[in-house]
């Protein structure tokens, strides 16, 4: 490495290159048709990794997954809509349903308690995604890369996005210097989605990142790290949470005149979100 470029953020990343059949990353607040990111947030991510660490919610827990750095991007052939049939138990969409709370037939047939409600799900078919995740720790990073090769901590199966959508790990990187990471401006369409977020990690002291406002996408507001609600009483990792988020801008590929972190052996660029820094 040249002398002038001089490490401020030394550290090591690891490369996911995942697979998934079908996906659906919810857009909050939609619910008769429920919308998808065409990548998943961050918050999806680390709910993913603290599945595969056998995380179950004590803050201690999260000391070395805070410090982590994430970039993610992604692609998928096509969408498709399914059409299916929410539950609700509550009494009132038992009476609206069946009439009275004793009643549970209808048509002759007898049926699940409470009521119905149709439901639009849009759906991610053929997804490939690519995840790099990076850290000042290279045992932790060491340990992720084991536990997916042999996920004996999970919590549950192996998933992003809802529980039925599985992944496929495609390929598994070894853990390397981030400084083999390069930052250079690369005009091309990568035909990937990618979240380029506010607060990039920096590690050369004089290739800098074009600042955030010049790239060009639709802004959010995506979940990052969360608290459990009274997690210490309940001791239910399902409980409500309360999420911290970070500003992002949502590329769909094309760059031009940019310059950013860059995998010259993957050829895609990388946009690692630094959770630490606050907005």
């Amino acid at each position: 490495m040249n002398m002038a470029e001089e490490n401020i953020n030394s550290g090591y990343f690891l490369r996911l290159r995942l697979y998934q059949p079908q996906a659906h990353f919810r857009i909050p607040f939609t619910y008769q048709r429920r919308h998808t990111y065409p990548i998943p947030p961050y918050s999806t991510v680390i709910g993913f990794l603290s599945n595969l660490l056998g995380y179950e919610g004590l803050p201690v827990e999260y000391d070395n997954l805070k410090k982590i750095k994430i970039s993610i991007g992604g692609r998928f052939k096509d969408k498709t809509t399914e059409y299916i049939w929410f539950r609700n138990v509550g009494k009132e969409a038992h009476i609206g349903r069946f009439s009275t709370l004793d009643n549970r037939s209808l048509g002759g047939h007898v049926e699940h308690i409470g009521g119905q409600s149709p439901v639009f799900i849009d759906v991610l078919n053929d997804v490939h995604l690519v995840i790099y995740l990076a850290h000042k720790n290279k045992h932790f990073l060491q340990e992720i890369r084991s536990s997916l090769e042999n996920p004996i901590h999970r919590l549950e199966i192996l998933h992003l996005g809802r529980a039925e959508d599985w992944i496929v790990v495609e390929e598994l990187s070894p853990v390397i210097e981030v400084e083999q990471l390069s930052i250079k401006r690369v005009d091309a369409n990568f035909r990937h989605f990618f979240w380029i977020p506010e607060k990039m990690y920096s590690f050369k002291s004089n290739h800098r990142q074009t600042d955030f406002d010049q790239f060009e996408g639709l802004s959010y507001k995506l979940p990052t790290f969360w608290n459990i609600e009274k997690y210490k009483e309940t001791l239910n990792r399902h409980g409500r949470r309360i999420f911290d988020h970070i500003k992002v801008k949502l590329s769909d590929g094309l760059l031009t005149k940019k310059y950013f972190c860059f995998d010259e052996e993957f050829q895609l660029p990388v946009f690692l979100a630094d959770f630490e820094e606050k907005t």
